[in-house]
């Protein structure tokens, strides 16, 4: 794509143009980098050339290597966003759980975070819905389609443009036919169709709604983070894939044993039209016959074998990539499937095998925090009708939570649990406390549901048993003291 794909439009100002022509550009920049790392990613990606020896057939099979998104998917299905918390709140009288239910929340956070990793980073759109649509909208948009500049003082995007349509226009099949231009409390629609260019003005009090999910973000340099698929990656990836296919040919060629035949007439190459027969036929024929010439010097054919060649080096060679491939994305080489290592024997060594990811891990959460936090209460500004300068300062508080990157068996969670609430007895009576031994949400709401309806069907019961007592109570007789004197009658 480029800047002049999207015109200097008429209805938008000489600033608002500039602003678009700045973006196009930036996003045409970045553009074939981007395509690039998600054709390794989607395994797209093909070898021009490997070495002169290898015949051209090869590069024509279409032999690929998963290796770039084994070192993405790895990474992202340990950062998953389990939702929100509100310490100083309830979450539910402002209605997150809608927002996450009505936007596939789960679905949206796991997109966001894995082509953050790809491209180095992604964004999530704040919009208000329509007609029949939820009333707050959360959108993820990649790299390939959506660009800002980013504040570097206020730590926000200044404005973002957002690719939502491509399709046939002036001649080109993949132009841009519709975008939406974030701006601060303004959003600039705009699509294209026969009669031209359609903008729309939508002016609302939610800055520019977007956020930031960067991987590894670094300022100055790099605001919107680096991408998991590195130069490094990329270079071992096609290495590996070199590899792959010099073993492709090694199968065919090189594993049959070399025979030299010394005396023998061509035409026992032939068929019996006179054609030559093909190679295969040559290869995997199991008993020949050459018949002798009685009229040649040495009337019988002799035969030469070579051994076969044995494909270890080319394993090894795999193999050692597999270790640099390691080593560079934090990946464990059992993982790679070229390791013939014996996995870890105990849970410790497990977890210490995985070190380098988990702490991966971890830091990327760190980063990518402040994006879903700061877009979900944008969502409940929108959903509550609320303009971003006026969000209540106890919103503030609203956190992410973030599932723990490392895997651990349910008896060491609630082993290591137990410890804690040993300590601090009094979590047991709290949510927390059941997180800590290793229930879920869905447990943790289970457990509470069912113990509020308990202590209510205890307290009935109790009332019920109080009220049955004293019905079959007998009645009280008075006391001796409450007892009215008796008069004697008087003597006669």
């Amino acid at each position: 794509m480029s800047s002049e794909m999207i015109p200097r439009l008429k209805q938008l100002s000489d600033e608002e143009n500039d602003t678009l022509a700045q973006l196009a550009a930036q996003l045409e920049r970045k553009a074939r980098r981007n395509v690039l790392r998600k054709c390794y990613y989607d395994g797209k990606y093909s070898l021009r050339r490997v070495s002169p020896v290898v015949p051209p057939q090869y590069y024509r099979l279409g032999l690929v290597l998963g290796w770039s998104a084994k070192a993405v998917d790895t990474l992202a299905r340990r950062c998953n966003l389990d939702g929100f918390v509100w310490p100083d709140g309830d979450l539910g009288s402002l209605g997150v759980a809608n927002i996450l239910d009505d936007n596939n929340f789960e679905s949206v956070s796991n997109s966001a975070i894995t082509s953050s990793l790809i491209h180095a980073c992604s964004f999530l759109v704040n919009t208000e819905g329509g007609e029949g649509e939820p009333r707050s909208l959360i959108h993820v948009k990649d790299a390939l389609n959506a660009t800002g500049e980013w504040n570097s003082r206020a730590r926000r995007l200044d404005n973002l443009l957002s690719i939502t349509g491509r399709g046939e226009r002036d001649d080109s099949r993949s132009a841009v036919t519709a975008f939406a231009l974030y701006l601060d409390d303004l959003t600039i629609t705009a699509e294209f169709d026969s009669s031209g260019w359609t903008v729309d003005r939508q002016d609302h009090s939610w800055g520019v709604p977007a956020e930031v999910i960067a991987y590894k973000p670094l300022e100055p340099s790099r605001p919107f983070g680096a991408s998991r698929i590195s130069r490094a990656v990329m270079s071992l990836h096609s290495a590996a894939l070199r590899t792959v296919i010099r073993m492709e040919g090694h199968a065919d060629i090189y594993s049959y044993p070399e025979l030299i035949l010394l005396g023998a007439d061509v035409d026992v190459f032939k068929n019996a039209d006179g054609t030559q027969r093909d190679v295969w036929q040559v290869m995997m024929g199991r008993i020949n016959g050459i018949p002798d010439d009685d009229e040649a010097d040495n009337p019988r054919a002799d035969v030469r074998q070579i051994p076969a060649a044995s494909p270890q080096p080319h394993l090894d060679m795999l193999k050692q990539q597999a270790q640099l491939f390691s080593g560079e994305t934090s990946i464990p080489l059992t993982s790679l499937g070229v390791s013939d290592m014996s996995n870890p024997t105990s849970a410790d060594s497990y977890i210490a095998s995985r070190e380098d990811l988990i702490s991966e891990a971890e830091g990327a959460t760190d980063d990518m925090a402040r994006g879903f936090r700061r877009s979900m209460i944008r969502a409940l500004a929108i959903a509550n009708d609320i303009g971003i300068d006026e969000v209540p300062t106890a919103w503030a508080s609203l956190d992410t939570k973030w599932r723990s990157p490392v895997y651990l068996s349910r008896a060491a969670q609630a082993d290591a649990g137990m410890k804690q609430l040993t300590a601090v007895p009094w979590l047991a009576e709290t949510s927390v406390g059941l997180e800590l031994v290793g229930l879920n949400e869905q447990q943790i709401r289970r457990a509470e549901s069912e113990r509020r309806r308990a202590g209510a069907a205890a307290s009935v019961t109790q009332r019920l048993a109080a009220q049955l007592a004293e019905r079959n109570a007998p009645p009280a007789t008075p006391a001796a003291d409450d007892q009215a004197p008796v008069e004697e009658p008087a003597a006669q």
